[in-house]
């Protein structure tokens, strides 16, 4: 164990008022011999020159290594001040490494996505005449050179020094690239260091020196350093840009997330409103997709018609708005309409149409609007072309698959809005045809007997539901057809056709319907040949008709018509609902004959059955009194007069030359008293009575008081 060097006697401290010492743990002391003055000698011996000689190499290899120091600090500082900026980095990095190394220039590789081709990434302190030649030539293919000093790197992974590049076989042989080096940028020493992520080679750094003079170890290992930090600047700027990419990335997703959801609050928030949805949806395409302007089509399958805009020049939006769309199918906008795909147009200028064809279209679009690129997404619903999604640039910049993807996105957004729409009005439709029929019903139901107020609301109905300005329904009445019913006509016109009978032929609608049995729309009667109710239509003022036979079992029994005045044709869905009317119109009138019929029968049922109630009564009287008849005549003359709704009756009996009353029910006592004290005589033709002897036969009279 080596013995412990001898300590000097510590000074005691003193207080800090400079009092007296402060009190210290005692140490041992060592005696020291005081230190003789040398003399001086005459001349060095060769000790002392050796450690001076020493002290010169440890100067200069701490100069070195602060030097060393020095440049890599100066280069991570690059690194971290310029992260992504590989150019600025290797720049510096290819600086210190030459002027460290005692070299003259150098060259940094990097080996690019075919594994047999390197490129120049950095140059320092070459001359014009070789920079030149390697820009010509910014490739460095291993199979072109394959003896050359990178080309052996890339195969070893390990240093290649080169004391003499001018006797090197890539030399020899006469390999371009080397003898360039060579002859054009006088290099001859050459040091080239492998750049290794991982055993994975990336690059490669040379440094060459005009001279023949190697390399030290030391050099080696700078250069070394120096490639590996150029993998970590290379790894970091990876790192850095796939970051920025990834915030990008992340940034546009926001972007297009935040307007997506703003469009589906304005589609939550405008139920059947398209507009405010559309012009939402433009605005943010526009707007992240970085466009000067853009619009939105629907698709009739003939034109395309202009329903939003965003920023459109407005010489260029009265161009559009002149009529509707009709492109070419050689159009840029015609071949999104023939191929149903997007169309993407980087300079419409350049476009053919433009240039040779000058289609009105495309000069508008670029001589009035300065449209050079633009991106034309097909709104599809079941691959049925509904519309078109376009945005504009004003200069020659393609979109990116990106911004493409977000318009297709918004596109698709469109064709459900409207999908939604769609659904949304037929459900409203469909319920205000519910309510209307469910309104009808309640109506029948409530009258059934009175045919004139369910007709009357199923008149109105049909109108304000099918949008018709007047109404009529027309009935029959034995074998005459009337208008029975009528809705929004003026007072003279229903006076007018009081007068006319409507029949089944073919110069009116209601004729049409009565005489085919099916319905018959007429979108202008003026311009049918065969309508010749002319009058009518004057008085009427009507243009478009609509007439929906009333049948029962096949057979027309009226017809329910519908008018507008000015030329609007009804709509199928319109047609089907007047059909629906007139089929519960006709349901009425059934209701109420078969009421009727019932309501006869049930009155003659009843009169029978209270008839054979009372013969029933008589017969029971009959059997329960034998050979008593006046039980029996008094219950047969009782259930005569309740049965036929009399008011009173009286029962005679003939007796050779008169009638003698035998038995009366409710009879006035007075007028019993008169005709029991005189009977009637032998009948003559002055009575009813007597006539009714005389004949035999009923007599029955309307008013006894006209006799």
């Amino acid at each position: 164990m080596p013995r412990p060097e001898p300590r000097a006697e510590a000074v005691r401290p003193r207080s800090k008022a400079g009092g007296k010492p402060v009190k210290t743990r005692r140490r041992k002391t060592v005696k020291l011999k005081p230190r003789r003055a040398l003399k001086a000698a005459p001349r060095r011996s060769s000790s002392t020159a050796g450690v001076e000689t020493d002290v010169t190499r440890l100067t200069r290899e701490l100069n070195e290594a602060l030097d060393q120091q020095a440049a890599t600090s100066e280069v991570l500082e690059v690194i971290s001040g310029s992260p992504g900026d590989l150019r600025r980095v290797f720049a510096s990095m290819l600086e210190k490494a030459t002027r460290l190394c005692q070299a003259e220039y150098g060259n940094l590789f990097l080996r690019t996505d075919n594994e047999d081709e390197f490129r120049y990434a950095a140059m320092h302190g070459l001359p014009s005449s070789y920079t030149d030649w390697g820009k010509r030539e910014p490739l460095v293919r291993m199979r072109d050179h394959p003896h050359a000093p990178l080309a052996r790197v890339a195969q070893t992974r390990k240093v290649l020094h080169i004391v003499d590049l001018a006797k090197d076989r890539s030399y020899v042989e006469r390999e371009p690239r080397i003898v360039a080096l060579v002859e054009a940028a006088g290099a001859h020493t050459i040091v080239t260091v492998p750049m290794l992520k991982e055993h994975e080679l990336v690059g490669g750094l040379a440094l060459y020196r005009g001279e023949v003079r190697p390399f030290t170890n030391k050099q080696i290992e700078l250069v070394k350093n120096f490639a590996l930090q150029a993998v970590i600047a290379i790894e970091n700027a990876r790192l850095l840009n796939e970051l920025r990419q990834r915030t990008a990335d992340l940034t546009e997703s926001l972007e297009q997330q935040t307007a997506t959801s703003e469009v589906l609050q304005v589609i939550s928030s405008s139920p059947g409103d398209l507009q405010p949805v559309f012009d939402s949806m433009l605005e943010n395409a526009v707007r992240i997709c970085d466009a000067k302007f853009g619009h939105i089509y629907r698709w009739d399958g003939d034109a395309l018609h202009l329903v939003a805009t965003r920023n459109i020049p407005a010489a260029f939006a009265d161009f559009r708005q002149r009529s509707p769309f009709r492109p070419s199918p050689e159009n840029p906008i015609g071949r999104m309409v023939a191929s149903k795909t997007v169309v993407h147009v980087a300079d419409l200028a350049a476009e053919q149409r433009y240039i040779e064809r000058r289609d009105p279209a495309i000069i508008a679009a670029v001589e009035l609007a300065g449209i050079r690129t633009f991106v034309a997404v097909p709104m599809l619903k079941e691959n049925e072309l509904v519309g078109s999604f376009t945005i504009f640039r004003q200069e020659v910049r393609p979109f990116t698959d990106k911004h493409i993807a977000l318009v297709t996105s918004f596109a698709s957004q469109a064709v459900i809005a409207i999908e939604n729409t769609r659904l949304l009005n037929e459900l409203r439709e469909s319920l205000q045809q519910q309510t209307a029929t469910a309104d009808v019903l309640k109506v029948i139901s409530r009258s059934t007997f009175d045919l004139q107020t369910v007709l009357q609301t199923l008149v109105e109905s049909a109108a304000r539901l099918c949008e018709a300005d007047k109404a009529t329904i027309t009935r029959q009445r034995g074998e005459v057809f009337f208008r029975a019913e009528a809705y929004g006509f003026s007072s003279e016109f229903l006076d007018y056709v009081r007068s006319v009978p409507v029949v089944p032929e073919r110069g009116s609608a209601l004729g049409r319907a009565l005489l085919e049995g099916k319905v018959v729309h007429i979108p202008d009667v003026q311009a049918d040949p065969e309508y010749t109710f002319v009058e009518a239509q004057r008085l009427g003022d009507f243009r478009t008709v609509l007439g929906a036979p009333m049948l029962r079992e096949g057979i027309p029994i009226g017809v329910l018509a519908l008018t507008r005045s000015e030329v609007m044709p009804f709509t199928d869905k319109q047609i089907e609902l007047v059909s629906t009317f007139a089929d519960q119109a006709a349901i009425a009138i059934e209701n109420v004959r078969l009421f009727d019929d019932v309501q006869k029968r049930t009155d003659e049922l009843t009169e029978a059955l209270e008839q054979q109630t009372a013969t029933s009564e008589v017969l029971r009287v009959i059997s329960s009194s034998p050979g008593d008849l006046e039980p029996v005549r008094d219950k047969m003359l009782e259930n005569a007069v309740r049965i036929c709704d009399a008011k009173f009756g009286d029962v005679y009996r003939w007796e050779g030359d008169a009638l003698r009353l035998l038995a009366t029910h409710k009879t006035p006592p007075a007028l019993v008293e008169e005709l029991r004290r005189l009977p009637y005589p032998r009948p003559s033709a002055a009575g009813p009575v007597h006539r009714m002897a005389a004949t035999k036969s009923v007599v029955h009279l309307s008013d006894l008081a006209e006799e």
